[in-house]
This record gives structure tokens, C-alpha cells and sequence, in this order.
């Protein structure tokens, strides 16, 4: 779902802000809210979420507010009522750790690139 703005928050560029949906839910347990940038505003004005995608988990019941970032040359500024965000619902699988040695893999510590480009 799109998120809206309900009010005016104008972003210089390279400047962070948070900007308030009005928007409060109750999430049941075992899922969370994912919330991601606009494709249109990314592209057209360097509008991102910096910490993309921001998880909001199903004990918070505060407003969600959003962290838009300015990576553009202009200033921006957010109307009220712009979509600003999308929301994505999604289910997770809550787990305990433990700790204990890892097992074998064919992959074993090899990362960043080294199974492939």
C-alpha cells in the first residue's frame, strides 16, 4: 500500500528528515510491516528511504513516520497527501538461537563475490 505525507516537509539536498503518515497499526504476531522507497520519486528527484527496507515489527504502536533522504541536486519538498512510501506486509518466522559449531558447506566461508561475478 502507498503511505502519505500529512504534512508539508521540504528536503534540502543530502538532508534526512522524518516525515509523519498519520498512520498507526496493530500487526498480529509473526508479522511485520516492510516499508520501501517510490520508484518515481527515486528516479525523478533522488527521493530514497536510507535504511530501506525499514522493518516496523508488531510490538510498535506508535504513528509511522518515514526517513526520506534527499540523494538529489535540488531541493525537494513533500505536499501533504503525496505518496511517499510503500508498505509491504509480511510474514516471519520468529526463532531462538543457539549457539553452536557451524556445519560444512560446499560455499563454506566464501563470500562476497567468490562464487561467481
Amino acid at each position: 500500500m502507498d503511505l502519505h505525507a500529512v504534512e508539508q516537509v521540504a528536503l534540502a539536498p543530502g538532508e534526512r528528515k522524518l516525515v509523519p503518515t498519520g498512520l498507526a497499526i496493530e500487526l498480529p504476531a509473526g508479522f511485520e510491516a516492510q516499508l520501501r522507497p517510490r520508484s518515481g520519486l527515486a528516479l525523478k528527484y533522488g527521493i530514497t528511504l536510507p535504511n530501506s527496507p525499514a522493518t516496523i515489527d508488531p510490538g510498535y504502536r506508535g504513528e509511522i513516520k518515514v526517513i526520506l533522504q534527499n540523494t538529489g541536486s535540488a531541493p525537494f519538498t513533500v505536499e501533504p497527501g503525496e505518496r511517499i512510501a510503500q508498505m509491504v506486509i509480511a510474514r516471519y518466522e520468529a526463532i531462538e538461537w543457539e549457539e553452536a559449531e557451524l556445519g560444512e558447506s560446499l560455499r563454506g566461508e566464501g563470500g562476497f563475490g567468490s562464487t561467481g561475478r
